[in-house]
């Protein structure tokens, strides 16, 4: 943190010569702006203000997650009900925690960036989207470093455990037990946290960057210029009020009532949210106003607005229910996966593959209209705000997100303790419920993450001043290929990081098991520390590499060839980055999911393909460790490549206006 905001004071400061001076302002040219030097400042205090609460949101909620999963098994003695009642309202601190902290550390910097900043708001929320640089960058090395650290465990403790000495899962004679559980709190709560607080930060301030420069911030309409925080104001209100429906209105009584209940939150926060958009734009912004787009400015209705940050909010939905359809044993697309199981291991693989492929197709299509509706409407404004519409119910969706990794917890608490075999069926009921979940959470951020970083390439394009990017000039299309292979890059790295640090585990967990005398019998005690400390080395020392990637290329792009092949690497990253994380984590779920269907036996179907450690299990046991890094490590932190790449471009963007391009400058 500290040596990237040096690197950004630097850079900022050095756009007029550090001077102290005061200057026409690059849209405004008969107002004079504050000096650069004071933006380089400012950039560089809400760069750390992004981190610091991104760093504690994460921190706060893994808290919360390591008290609630032991509740959670005590109050599953009681009954299924009650413990979904304490699994979610854990997940539902944690979802309003970071909407509101992420809200409120917003708002305050603004006001106190007003203090100095006064009548200069394009200088004001230009320093402010360092806020949504820092939320992203300690997300990137959260889901990162987190993905590696739960991966690495859980392949080890899967293949020696359950493929090699045929012991249950969560089984406490595994010396890799310890370490899986730790990780589901770090990849999936910390990592997960950060991830949407980074995507909401983002979106608004793209939304703030673009309003600047329009009627709202012409005219210092500062109810108008705030519309953005609004909305995610209302969303905290509609949500408080959904998480009612799950916790006090209905009470739940069979196990099948829970996944119907966690989705009915989703419909029910998506219905409400319309009716509250529909009054936050008829309150507070003017019948007409003019969005800056592409260097004229263009006039839009309140309803239009309505209509973009509603569009967001649905198409959320579909990929959210789409992601389902295909990551959920319920469902045929999961049930034909576990049907291949039964001639081995490498149909398994090829129907999870072509699955994830498949999956791709409506959520791209639900993406393309969001952006051309909303782009037609209000131009790049209405993409930012389509963005926050999609994430303006972050706290319902976090809540069924962080769900997930504390009943599973729970799970492994109750086999660790030697808990009866009822409290066991109990707390896997809710974990299945709360994977389908998690899977709906990680549509929503990657499809929230397209939007954001569109919007986040709008802001940075009409920063830099470029009024066209042209995909035929030959500077674009070296980026654009060159941006669309960086995913591929980067899943690499991630990919063999797991690969690498779960060998080392397979390797402890072996170790142990042939050596400790009594293991296997449960007389001798495993020694679970150094298979935490394997999976902590591994993913502090592995999340560098990648990081670096993500980080290091708009600045050696836009300083070496200049913005117009710097837009081109973002538009190639966005492209291809959206399909290879959305196929990567469904193709993943629907691998964990068929292995959960084989195991829990609930139908004819799931019965005739074997108990556990049956060939067709260890079949599924197989595609579930492939698929384990795909849907946790890869899939998920390519959201962050795309959009942390954006909005580094845009806080740059000043520089790269000035000094960037020196290769073509050269020749």
């Amino acid at each position: 943190m500290s040596i990237f905001a040096v690197v950004i004071f630097l850079f900022l400061g050095s756009v007029e010569g550090f001077s102290t001076k005061t200057h026409p302002c690059t849209y405004s040219k008969d107002k004079e702006c504050k000096p650069a030097l004071f933006n380089a400042l400012f950039s560089t205090v809400s760069f750390l203000l992004g981190a610091i609460t991104s760093v504690v949101s994460g921190f706060l909620g893994m808290k919360i997650a390591t008290y609630a999963n032991a509740r959670t098994t005590l109050e599953a003695r009681k009954g299924v009900g009650k413990a979904f009642i304490t699994a979610f309202r854990s997940g539902a601190v944690m979802g309003f925690l970071l909407a509101s902290n992420g809200l409120l550390v917003l708002y305050i910097a603004i006001n106190l960036f007003k203090m100095y900043y006064g009548d200069d708001w394009e200088g004001l929320f230009e320093s402010i989207t360092g806020y949504g640089l820092g939320g992203s960058s300690m997300a990137l090395f959260g889901r990162v470093g987190g993905g590696i650290y739960t991966k690495a465990a859980d392949v080890g403790a899967d293949l020696v455990g359950k493929v090699e000495r045929n012991i249950p899962e969560d089984d406490p004679r595994n010396p890799a037990v310890i370490a899986d559980n730790v990780g589901d709190n770090v990849g999936d709560i910390a990592g997960m946290g950060s991830d949407l607080f980074g995507s909401y930060a983002e979106s608004s301030c793209a939304a703030l960057v673009v309003a600047s420069i329009s009627s709202f911030g012409i005219n210092h309409d500062f109810t108008g210029m705030c519309y953005p925080l609004l909305v995610s104001s209302m969303g905290i209100i509609v949500c408080l009020i959904t998480t009612l429906f799950a916790t006090d209105f209905f009470e739940i009584k069979a196990v099948k009532e829970i996944e119907p209940s966690l989705k009915k939150q989703l419909i029910i926060s998506t219905a409400l949210m319309t009716v509250g958009i529909a009054l936050v734009s008829w309150l507070a912004l003017p019948y007409k106003f003019t969005i800056f787009n592409f260097g004229e400015q263009k006039e839009v209705t309140n309803w239009g607005l309505f209509l973009c940050v509603s569009i967001g909010l649905w198409a959320g939905l579909i990929i959210g229910y789409v992601t389902e359809y295909y990551t959920s044993n319920a469902y045929s697309p999961v049930q034909d996966v576990a049907d291949a199981c039964r001639t081995g291991a490498a149909t398994n693989v090829i129907f999870g593959l072509a699955l994830g492929y498949k999956s791709v197709i409506i959520p791209i299509f639900a993406i393309a209209l969001g952006i051309y509706v909303s782009f037609t409407i209000a131009a790049m404004y209405g993409i930012a705000v389509a963005a926050l519409g999609m994430l303006s119910t972050i706290a319902t969706g976090l809540s069924i997100d962080a769900y997930g990794p504390i009943s599973d917890n729970a799970g492994g608490i109750a086999e660790m303790a030697g808990m009866s075999h009822r409290i066991r069926e109990r707390t896997d009921a809710l974990d299945a419920a709360g994977n389908t979940t998690a899977a709906i959470g990680k549509g929503f951020a990657i499809g929230s993450a397209a939007l954001v970083s569109l919007a986040l390439f709008g802001a940075f394009v009409s920063r830099a001043g470029v009024k066209v990017v042209d995909v035929l000039s030959p500077k674009v299309i070296i980026g654009l290929i060159v941006g669309a292979m960086l995913p591929y890059w980067f899943s690499a790295m991630t990919m063999k990081s797991v690969g690498s640090a779960a060998l080392k585990m397979v390797e402890e967990v072996r170790r142990q098991f042939n050596t400790i005398p009594g293991l296997m019998e449960g007389t001798g005690k495993p020694d679970y520390a150094n298979c935490v400390k394997i999976s902590t080395d591994a993913s502090i020392k592995q999340m560098i590499p990648p990081g670096a990637l993500v980080m290091l290329t708009p600045l050696i792009v836009g300083t070496l060839f200049g913005v117009q092949t710097l837009s081109g690497v973002l538009a190639g990253a966005l492209v291809s980055g959206v399909q290879v994380a959305i196929s990567a984590s469904n193709t993943g779920g629907a691998w964990d999911n068929a292995k959960k269907y084989i195991e829990a036996g609930a139908s004819e179907h799931a019965r005739s393909l074997g108990p556990k450690g049956s060939d067709c299990h260890k079949a599924a046991v197989i595609g579930d460790t492939i698929g384990d890094p795909l849907k946790d490590t890869s899939g998920p932190s390519l959201n962050i490549l795309i959009k942390l790449m954006a909005v580094e471009s845009l806080v740059f963007a000043p520089f790269f206006a000035t000094h960037g391009g020196i290769l073509f400058k050269l020749f």
